[in-house]
């Protein structure tokens, strides 16, 4: 079985982050090593809190995981501020995992900053040359290239500029994009591809990033092409999304394990 390590936060309702990531690597048939960088205080209804790792113990999580485990690759999450993002990409560089697949996560669905101000440009600096795809929404594709996203043209010229960052690949998740909703553009040095997908009015859609960036890690950690591990995952989250989970009082998570279920 491959290994992905997921490097992300820690959510204690376990619909997102590093959770979310344990979650969907499993499904889609990889085993998930775990590294937390922050520790989060949330529920359905939000954020209530946040803290970072020290550094000590993120580097040391690192040496834990890939001295012992054959780690077919990496995906990042919550990171937090610009010292974890260092630490994070210089353990990138010596460990040389075969893909990282960078979420660069921002703030909650429910408006909660879970990335310093600062930190944005270190991401883009010291993370996005290392990212084998990264995988913003549209709000996080606007923070990092400071462009207006508003229709597949704007996600693509957004796509254009984080490739020409240093990521090899850019998917930008189009989920409120204007007569395209649930479409994905996918951005390269050598073409650009559309993911059109099915819009589903579902309230229930807590860790819906972190799920399909997982997803996608999974299904590269297996040998797909870049292409087919987007539309797997893709087809995925779909269906977790379709069955989002009515738990807590506010907006509950993606279902998983959806495909096991009965009913």
């Amino acid at each position: 079985m491959r290994v992905v390590c997921s490097i992300a936060g820690s959510d204690s309702s376990a619909g997102a982050g590093i959770q979310a990531d344990l979650k969907s690597i499993t499904a889609n048939g990889a085993y998930a090593a775990t590294v937390i960088t922050a520790v989060t205080a949330q529920n359905t209804l939000g954020v209530q809190g946040a803290w970072p790792m020290p550094l000590d113990a993120v580097r040391e999580q690192i040496a834990s995981v890939f001295d012992d485990l054959d780690v077919a690759g990496v995906k990042t999450g919550m990171l937090g501020g610009s010292e974890t993002i260092e630490l994070v990409a210089y353990e990138l560089v010596s460990r040389r995992p075969g893909f990282v697949v960078v979420d660069p996560v921002m703030i909650s669905k429910t408006g909660f900053a879970l990335l310093a101000e600062d930190a944005a440009t270190t991401l883009r600096r010291k993370l996005l040359p290392l990212a084998t795809l990264v995988t913003p929404n549209v709000h996080e594709a606007e923070a990092l290239t400071g462009l207006s996203i508003k229709t597949v043209d704007d996600a693509q010229h957004a796509g254009e500029m984080l490739v020409e960052a240093g990521a090899l690949a850019a998917l930008v998740k189009g989920g409120h994009l204007e007569g395209a909703p649930a479409t994905d553009v996918l951005v390269t040095s050598e073409a650009t591809e559309v993911f059109e997908g099915e819009w589903i009015d579902q309230r229930h859609t807590h860790g819906t990033g972190c799920t399909y960036a997982s997803a996608i890690a999974a299904r590269l950690s297996q040998g797909l092409e870049l292409q087919d591990a987007i539309g797997s995952a893709k087809q995925y989250v779909t269906e977790a999304i379709r069955g989002g989970l009515d738990i807590g009082h506010g907006i509950g998570p993606t279902d998983h394990f959806w495909m096991t279920r009965s009913d």
